[in-house]
């Protein structure tokens, strides 16, 4: 036996299972024979799971859509901050803020106690901001249209002239006023109409706000509390809020004041509130304090739109006047007209005619004939003067107002009786010829004002025409003394009689007594100028001489006596010119006086033009609203009859 071990019988085990891909044996002699496999024991069913894919690409990409947009935003930012900053701040700044107009309040007209004749109440200017409008800022094109649309009949415009403010010709114009002086309801109606859009737009794509850019600036409108009353003197305040007529124009400046302004900041057609805004307050024009009293001028402006009516007249004026200061009381017109509705106006009616009509005084006149022969020491009241039925004067035949057998009268009578032949007889006597009996009388029409303005100042106010004597036709020369061939207006027929009243001396007419500015303090007007044109005693006598033509049973005045008050007047019945045709046709009726006679206190002069229904002659149908106006004036001022017994002076002569 070898010392070596024996070989070790191998037992086979289970056969391995081949790797991949490796080759398969197959058996070769003498290889024993491959045993049957066992059975393998079942496996549980194998579970599979799901593997997620990796989230690195997936961060990648949003990580860098991320990066892009933050980039763009800064680039963005660049741009707007940096590259353009100015032009977006300038567009910003234009979007932005609005600057409007603060209107200044007007001043009030007064009376002389402080009554107000006007005054002004809160309104609204209307506005808009065009650029607002555009099809870039509300993204239609017809904003314009669709808002004229909307406004139209609240603000009583055509639509189309609304469409042109709101699209005007200048693309940058900010501000367009659509409508001044608009009271609270009206701005309230925009201002609701407005909200609604707004409202609705904002749940309603569809829906565009038009009228965003209306806005409302506070104003003031004019208003007029007596209505017609004094309306000739007052004026009234057109739409642009200037004066177009009487004080309102004539004292336009002091009654308007300054206007401020104001800039703030807006969005959506409303105030930023939190933003500050920068403003320059409205200064007020001054308060205007007339001399009329407004008790007067009601007792006035009735009395004569009364008879003006019964007469069936053109129209009529009524003047009072405080003789001594020059100042008017009353300055009324027939017919007038409501400065608070200018629309239902008649344009013949809105001037003040008592100073802008120019007419023949008529025999009113012959007291400044009178005034001349007295002072140049030509007559006294008591001069005897025969007066014919007929007088041939140059190429005429004069005659008085009624047919009569000669008359043998006194200075006083000629006035007492109006005698057109006495008055062109006395007038006579001025000088040793004709043409220098002329010059005399012209020198005396001229310093009691005839043919010069009378100091008021009022517009459109006419000074009246008088001729240079040297150009007087061969009638004028005649019927000049007796108030025909020259004309005036009524303030200043009744500064005339004011002048006798007062004396001999002429003052200037005033209807301002001062100003009240906005601090209250009250600037009285400046004096009245005074010239003297006849002696006191010259004025005595006339007086004296005026009171026949009321007291005396032949006087043609005797409608204007007042019990227990001496009156002095004159009446007057002139030829009238129609201003349509140039030509007489009618008659202008006139009575002109003042009380008390012996201590004068208040002028009254009245004028009818063209009475077409009863009586003519100033006498009848004017005497009596001089009655009614003095009664009233000297019971309103509290002037008391002096108690003296008038001056009976003869009005005729036995020859």
């Amino acid at each position: 036996m070898s010392d070596r071990e024996p070989p070790r019988r191998r037992v086979p085990g289970p056969a391995r299972p081949s790797r991949p891909g490796a080759a398969q044996r197959r058996p070769g002699p003498g290889a024993r024979p491959a045993r049957r496999p066992a059975a393998a024991a079942p496996r549980p069913p194998a579970q599979r799971s799901i593997r997620l894919g990796s989230p690195r690409p997936r961060l990648r990409m949003v990580g860098l859509a991320l990066a892009l947009v933050l980039i763009a935003f800064v680039v963005r930012l660049l741009q707007v901050q940096a590259v353009d900053a100015s032009a977006y701040a300038a567009k910003a700044e234009q979007n932005r803020y609005v600057g409007q107009v603060l209107a200044a309040e007007r001043g009030e007209i007064t009376d002389r106690t402080g009554v107000a004749f006007a005054t002004s109440v809160d309104a609204y200017d209307i506005t808009a901001d065009p650029t607002m409008f555009t099809r870039a800022q509300l993204k239609v094109g017809d904003a314009p249209e669709q808002a004229a649309a909307l406004l139209a009949p609240i603000l009583g415009q055509e639509q189309s002239a609304l469409v042109k403010k709101l699209r005007p010709k200048d693309a940058g114009l900010r501000y367009v006023k659509l409508a001044g002086r608009q009271t609270p309801q009206v701005w309230k109606q925009i201002k609701d109409l407005r909200s609604a859009l707004s409202t609705k737009a904002e749940t309603d794509s569809t829906t565009v706000n038009v009228l965003a850019g209306v806005f409302s600036v506070p104003s003031s409108k004019r208003v007029y509390p007596n209505g017609n009353l004094a309306a000739g003197i007052l004026g009234w305040v057109n739409a642009d809020g200037n004066g177009g007529g009487g004080v309102e124009q004539q004292l336009n400046a002091t009654l308007t004041g300054k206007d401020g302004k104001i800039r703030y900041a807006q969005s959506g057609g409303r105030q930023v509130p939190t933003v500050g805004s920068t403003e320059t307050p409205a200064v007020p024009g001054s308060d205007v304090e007339l001399t009329i009293d407004r008790d007067i001028q009601w007792a006035a402006q009735n009395a004569i739109t009364e008879q003006v009516k019964e007469s069936r007249a053109d129209r009529g004026y009524v003047i009072v006047q405080d003789n001594r200061t020059g100042e008017i009381l009353a300055m009324a017109n027939s017919p007038g007209f409501d400065p608070n509705d200018l629309s239902q106006a008649d344009s013949a009616a809105m001037g003040n005619a008592s100073v802008q009509d120019a007419y023949e005084p008529g025999s009113t006149a012959k007291v400044m004939s009178m005034a001349a022969v007295l002072e140049e020491n030509a007559a006294t009241p008591l001069t005897h003067v025969t007066v014919p039925n007929r007088l041939h004067r140059g190429d005429r035949l004069f005659q008085d107002d009624i047919d009569h057998p000669t008359w043998y009268l006194t200075l006083n009578g000629v006035l007492a009786k109006s005698s057109n032949i006495g008055t062109i007889l006395a007038t006579g006597q001025l000088g040793k010829t004709q043409a220098q009996a002329n010059q005399v009388l012209y020198s005396y029409l001229r310093k009691f004002g005839i043919g010069s303005h009378t100091g008021l100042g009022f517009p459109g106010e006419t000074k009246g025409i008088l001729a240079q004597p040297g150009k007087w036709s061969t009638s004028q020369q005649y019927t000049i003394p007796f108030g025909q061939g020259m004309s005036l207006n009524a303030l200043q027929a009744a500064s005339v009689y004011s002048t006798i009243a007062n004396g001999g001396v002429r003052v200037e007419p005033t209807l301002v007594r001062g100003t009240k500015g906005p601090d209250g303090r009250f600037t009285p007007a400046e004096a009245p100028a005074k010239t003297r044109v006849v002696s006191q005693k010259t004025a005595k006598t006339l007086a004296q001489m005026l009171e026949s033509v009321v007291d005396d049973q032949e006087g043609t005045g005797a409608k204007a006596r007042i019990p227990g008050y001496r009156v002095a007047g004159k009446t007057g019945t002139a030829n009238r010119v129609d201003p349509a045709t140039g030509t007489y046709k009618g008659y202008t009726s006139s009575f002109a006086g003042f009380a008390p006679a012996d201590n004068p206190r208040v002028t009254v002069y009245c004028a009818i033009q063209n009475a077409t229904q009863g009586s003519y002659f100033g006498g009848q149908i004017c005497g009596p609203v001089f009655k009614q106006v003095m009664e009233f004036s000297l019971k309103t001022l509290q002037i008391r009859p002096t108690g003296a017994k008038a001056a009976s002076l003869p009005v005729a002569f036995t020859p």
